[in-house]
């Protein structure tokens, strides 16, 4: 007998995640399906880190409208679900008069969306707010509200907290079938699988238009806009108190500086519209432009300081807003679809938005009177005192093996990763940051598969980077068994 869910969320990004978790409030049996092995592997993984501050979109689109309540939602979020979130502020550079009225118009958009703090800027004022920009500033914008966080943080919290509530996550569960039974809807995997959904929400990212076709629903194409985006040491001169915007053209809010929120300096994103769903290549054309974009505006810029690079892509569709709303052509379905930036800020916003239109369409929400929003924080070795540090490692000593050098990531942060479902190595890495330090995994990569293979029974060679076909290693290399080459590797 199939499962019978009063509402499937398809898609476990942040918007997914978000909507999951606002319905959990409620007396419904929810499940979120993800394709992937885990949640936030799609188009969250990849993404900038910011919290915008309201400005840069017109007070007409839906896009400023959730952009600006959902930057309110998230002192209460961190506070319920712990996530790396803080408010530094974000400034907008101008390095001309042309580029100043542009900045003033992007002042006035911030005052009508209601932008928190919002403050136009004289040249002397900026330095001030951030000394390393280039000398050459004549002014710019600042947002105070604006913000950096780790998104994959804020995914893992919000699922983490949905399914503390009563709901049901099915990772690699790709739907590849739907038919509508007449009141509720079967929905079937690549596996062969089905399970039963009385309403459907769309939050697939770049696959809605895929998913909407499924179903029958409305017609329209997600492109995606690849972001390559560059991450530096983070001892590296460039880092600053806010992050750095340059005047935006039309297709993008162009290449920023970006101080993270755990310390380290990101630049990026490019900008490029392609076909390809899958191409997260990175090339050295691209990373050379940016590097020179971020330069302009920070000039203690280095490429000597780069660990990694990566590229996210990002759904767009036509007429550059967000598209939420419900089917008119396919009974209980709602869509979530074209959600690029500002969507990670909006995204606690989504949520309530998404459960208004259910509601609309019929579905009956009672609040759960043992509904728990807040959920239980993880010790994080390096966020200590050594006193309070010295007391954790007294009561379980696997908090003074340290797994990872660079992040200082302990062993029972791994396991606690691996115990909360995270079993890829990418999936440790967004749960702990173990591996995202300047060796980028070097040293840790071993510890970490050892400990994985201890906690879920898994071979060396079932342990993947990212599902799928992401084996670390193959069954034999050459003419040596797996467990004898990892070791002589070490």
């Amino acid at each position: 007998m199939n499962t019978h869910y009063d509402v499937v969320v398809i898609g476990a990004g942040v918007c997914g995640a978000a909507i999951a978790r606002r319905l959990s409030a409620y007396e419904l049996k929810v499940a979120l399906v993800e394709k992937e092995v885990d949640v936030s592997f799609g188009v969250s993984k990849a993404n900038s880190g910011i919290v915008h501050g309201g400005f840069h979109h017109s007070t007409k689109s839906l896009k400023s409208k959730l952009e600006v309540q959902g930057n309110r939602m998230f002192d209460q979020l961190k506070e319920e679900l712990h996530f790396p979130f803080e408010r530094c502020g974000i400034l907008v550079v101008a390095f001309s008069t042309e580029e100043m009225r542009t900045v003033e118009q992007l002042y006035r958009q911030g005052v009508a969306n209601r932008a928190v703090g919002i403050e136009l800027c004289n040249r002397e004022r900026i330095l001030m707010l951030e000394p390393k920009l280039n000398n050459d500033v004549v002014g710019g914008l600042f947002a105070p509200a604006g913000g950096i966080i780790e998104p994959y943080r804020l995914v893992f919290s919000l699922v983490e907290c949905a399914q503390q509530n009563g709901v049901e996550v099915l990772l690699n569960w790709e739907v590849s079938s739907a038919v509508d039974q007449g009141s509720y809807y079967t929905l079937k995997n690549q596996k062969g699988e089905t399970i039963e959904a009385d309403y459907v929400v769309n939050a697939a990212g770049l696959y809605t238009d895929r998913i909407s076709a499924l179903f029958g629903a409305e017609e329209y194409k997600i492109v995606p806009r690849k972001g390559e985006e560059f991450l530096m040491d983070r001892n590296a001169k460039a880092y600053t108190r806010r992050v750095i915007f340059p005047v935006p053209d039309p297709l993008s809010k162009g290449t920023l500086v970006i101080p993270t929120v755990e310390g380290t300096t990101m630049i990026g994103p490019t900008a490029e519209m392609i076909e390809d769903k899958e191409d997260t290549t990175t090339t050295r054309d691209n990373f050379e432009k940016a590097f020179y974009s971020a330069r302009r505006l920070v000039p203690a810029v280095s490429e000597r300081d780069i660990i990694t690079s990566f590229t996210g892509l990002r759904p767009t569709i036509a007429g550059d807003d967000f598209y939420i709303d419900y089917s008119r052509k396919v009974p209980r379905f709602i869509h979530v679809a074209g959600i690029q930036s500002p969507g990670l800020t909006a995204s606690p916003a989504i949520g309530e938005y998404v459960k208004h239109l259910l509601k609309k369409r019929g579905i009956r929400l009672v609040e759960k009177p043992d509904w728990k929003p807040s959920i239980a924080e993880v010790p994080r070795i390096r966020e200590l005192s050594p006193f309070d540090a010295d007391q954790l490692i007294a009561t379980d000593p696997s908090y003074g093996e340290i797994v990872c050098r660079c992040e200082n990531i302990s062993e029972k942060e791994i396991v606690e990763a691996i115990r909360r479902g995270h079993v890829t190595l990418d999936g440790i890495k967004f749960y702990t940051r173990a591996q995202m330090g300047r060796c980028q995994g070097g040293f840790c990569t071993y510890k970490i598969l050892k400990i994985l293979q201890r906690e879920t029974g898994m071979t060396i060679d079932e342990i993947t980077k990212r599902g799928k076909d992401s084996f670390v290693v193959t069954s034999r290399i050459g003419e040596l068994a797996v467990g004898a080459t990892v070791e002589g590797a070490v």
